[in-house]
């Protein structure tokens, strides 16, 4: 602390980090807006190119993207390693922005395939580099708080696209207008991070440390300067001053560990059945009466955002492990709810209404908990060296298992029925409670740097007593 009185003690908590934080999460608004923008107008696009009713190449628009946002991350660790943060987001706006216009003129399959992609490329990145950019610009008191505005970006981006999608119902060539807007937020990014602060901790990696004092001053506020540089040095003696990581180094303690964790968390993720039961939202509200698949989509983005809200004052008070358990079981739970009201339906309507009420608690469940701890967690975990790395590793894996339960969803459904599935869902998330019980450290309150030292038992300057 600064003698009280003095100009330098005034602490203004998150609001200083909070513009740049605003700016990085424009990158998941898009991502939203990307998921939902193909909800309504699928249909439209596919007549007026002329694949209609081919379910393979409707599958394979989505897929494509899927890949493109793999590549996207396998490539984002070294990005942002050698180039730092903000000029990855602005090289990152060209596919972004490139694609949504390719996307928008498409006049053939091909073209369409090819705006997919380099718009999943953009996503792909932005992924891994969201969260990696909080977690290193936010204060320590304030990280869990900013680090959920990375989900509260996408269900803003996904609510935004629906309510966008609604005249395509009646303009069939509407769609264009929908991804000539995807653009926009890509060049308000772009932009922005002209203005935005670089991470100090690369600054420091990078050798420029009078640009990270600035930074520190900034947004911490000047009493945390000479702590956090001496914190960021020891660390880069332990690990090496060179910007860039090796690949191999994941393999070794304890950034295996960490990559172990950062994979599991995804896999858990995706088997726990969020896509599925996304996918099977609108069928379950129709069963009550609400036809419109936009209109039932609206109500799973709201929930989605009103968990994501709740997130954000609950991280840094309850912490990371206690968060990602309680969603877990309170996912569980869901799913069994559902899968009983489908195999014991006693009454129609109540099993509808509870059909209904085991998606809505899923959904916010999972918007709680599961969706922004895990992306939160995994940088925190990470050492300085090796974040980039671990976390493009990590994200990797979840476009893997992202495509592969969308390819095997309804196949499994046909065969199983879906309070089976659902059951397995369930089961897949107690697991998943489980493994966050027994491989989760607890991050709240402490500096990357701290947790860097807890984890680390070979490093040099660590306190032997």
């Amino acid at each position: 602390m600064t003698i009280p009185g003095s100009e330098e003690d005034v602490d203004f908590g998150w609001l200083p980090a909070f513009p740049n934080v605003l700016t990085a999460s424009m990158s998941n608004f898009l991502f939203g807006y990307h998921i939902g923008v193909m909800n309504g107008p699928i249909v439209a696009i596919a007549k007026e190119l002329g694949f209609e009713g081919n379910s393979f190449v409707e599958g394979l628009v989505v897929s494509i993207f899927i890949g493109g946002a793999f590549v996207g991350s396998l490539g984002c660790g070294s990005l942002v390693d050698k180039l730092g943060c903000r000029r990855t987001f602005q090289l990152d706006t060209i596919p972004l922005i490139l694609g949504a216009i390719i996307s928008a003129q498409a006049h053939s399959l091909d073209e369409l395939l090819c705006g997919r992609f380099l718009v999943g490329l953009g996503i792909g990145v932005n992924t891994v580099l969201v969260p990696i950019y909080i977690s290193e610009v936010a204060p320590t008191k304030f990280r869990g708080f900013l680090g959920t505005f990375s989900q509260i970006g996408t269900c803003l981006g996904i609510i935004a696209s629906l309510c966008l999608g609604i005249p395509s119902e009646n303009d069939p060539h509407w769609w264009r207008i929908m991804l000539y807007i995807a653009s926009v937020p890509g060049i308000i990014l772009a932009l922005g991070m002209q203005f935005a602060v670089e991470s100090p901790r690369w600054l420091s990696k990078a050798g420029r440390i009078d640009d990270a004092k600035r930074v520190i001053t900034k947004l911490w506020g000047a009493s945390k300067v000479d702590k956090a540089i001496e914190e960021f040095q020891s660390v880069i003696r332990n690990d090496g001053a060179d910007l860039d990581s090796s690949w191999v180094e994941l393999l070794e303690e304890p950034h295996s560990r960490v990559a172990f964790i950062g994979g599991a968390l995804f896999i858990l993720q995706q088997f726990a059945g969020i896509n599925g039961v996304l996918y099977f939202s609108s069928l379950t509200f129709r069963d009550v009466g609400i036809t419109s698949s936009a209109l039932a989509s609206l109500y799973v983005g709201l929930t989605n955002f009103a968990g994501a809200m709740c997130a954000s004052f609950l991280m840094d008070k309850q912490g990371r492990q206690l968060l990602l358990i309680g969603s877990y079981l309170g996912m569980a739970v869901s799913m069994f709810v559902i899968a009983s009201a489908i195999s014991f339906p006693v009454d129609t309507e109540l099993s509808n209404n509870l059909s209904i009420l085991g998606t809505i608690m899923y959904i916010f469940a999972f918007a709680i908990g599961a969706g922004p701890v895990t992306g939160l967690i995994i940088p925190e975990l990470s050492s300085s060296r090796t974040r980039g790395k671990i976390m493009s590793f990590s994200f990797c894996v979840h476009w893997v298992f992202n495509f592969l339960v969308g390819l095997f969803f309804l196949e499994l459904v046909e065969r199983f029925g879906v309070a089976s599935v659902y059951a397995g869902f369930g089961g897949v998330s107690l697991l998943a409670a489980a493994f966050a019980y027994n491989f989760i450290v607890e991050t709240k309150g402490r500096s990357l740097e701290e947790i860097e030292v807890s984890l680390n038992a070979n490093y040099q300057g660590r306190d032997k007593s």
